[in-house]
């Protein structure tokens, strides 16, 4: 079973280290005397300078944790629907498959869209992608990331989408929950690039899981009709180059998409979900007025409100 809930101990150097790390997504609203509490997709974080301990909660808790060693000192499993064992986990030999992988990003960031990649590394090319660095992306700053993806994106192919703030709200608003969205989005990817590459057919889609392989296939009204298999596994990217690949695409026109932004909006776009965020909102507010922030930021967001009261306040 899957550790859900995980507490290590740190020394200060390295939980300084992880508040910055972390600087995008820590929040306001920390436990007394914690050092931050950050809020990523399917983990949260808490640590506590004074007695070192930092907790990891949420679905990717393990390999969170995993990223900064640190001593174990607790750990509390629980049964979780997106986590317990189910019929869709790759097998053993998953990394010797042909695999599409899917990722996304930017949906734990308030501004920005939600960028989604499926791509395929065929055998041919996997010494390749290893030599170029291709990773779980979180593992490369953003400037690696662009590096990477220049010349990852001239030899492997890929189908990218992009949904964009204004149709995030709308659609949101209109009664779809952030998972559906992605699940339709996934898979609108997975079957594009299969198009885009027939005849060739891989062993298997391989998908970074954000929720329980049936309320995927509930998203998407029903299992694929295809003849290879769907695999989930959380944080697939860590394992899969084929995912990896995809994270390095997506974060690369997540990026893109923010520089636009910024463009148009005359403000560098502060990345994530922290107080910085919510001040910047604040801003936006007061000089261009809220309906504004609907074509650059997920309204839905606590962060609006948190915005919304710091504009009151000025």
């Amino acid at each position: 079973m899957t550790k859900n809930n995980i507490i290590k101990t740190f020394p200060p150097t390295v939980i300084a280290k992880m508040k910055q790390f972390y600087q995008d997504w820590s929040i306001t609203s920390a436990p007394p005397g914690a050092v931050f509490l950050a809020k990523l997709d399917n983990v949260t974080i808490t640590a506590y300078q004074k007695s070192g301990k930092v907790m990891f909660q949420g679905a990717n808790a393990e390999y969170e944790a995993s990223i900064w060693g640190g001593e174990e000192q607790l750990v509390v499993s629980k049964e979780n629907s997106q986590n317990s064992s189910h019929n869709y986990e790759p097998p053993a030999n998953v990394t010797a498959l042909s695999l599409i992988g899917s990722d996304e990003t930017g949906t734990g960031d308030y501004f920005g869209p939600i960028t989604v990649v499926a791509a395929y590394v065929a055998p041919e090319n996997r010494l390749k992608c290893q030599n170029l660095g291709v990773k779980d992306s979180k593992l490369l700053s953003d400037q690696e990331i662009l590096d990477i993806a220049e010349e990852l994106m001239n030899f492997i192919p890929f189908s990218l989408l992009v949904l964009r703030n204004r149709q995030y709200n709308e659609l949101q608003q209109g009664g779809k929950n952030q998972g559906e969205l992605k699940a339709r989005l996934h898979e609108q990817a997975i079957t594009k690039l299969l198009e885009r590459i027939a005849p060739v057919t891989p062993d298997a889609v391989l998908i970074d899981q954000f929720c329980s392989p049936n309320t995927y296939f509930k998203y998407i009204n029903g299992k694929p009709n295809r003849s290879i298999p769907t695999y989930f596994k959380t944080k697939a990217e860590s394992f899969s180059l084929s995912v990896a690949a995809a994270s390095i695409i997506a974060r690369t026109a997540f990026i893109k998409e923010m520089d636009i932004m910024s463009e148009k909006l005359g403000h560098a776009i502060p990345k994530g979900a922290s107080h910085t965020v919510d001040q910047f909102a604040a801003k936006i507010m007061m000089e261009q007025g809220i309906e504004t922030l609907n074509d650059y930021a997920k309204m839905h967001f606590a962060n609006t409100q948190k915005a919304k009261l710091l504009a009151e306040k000025q």
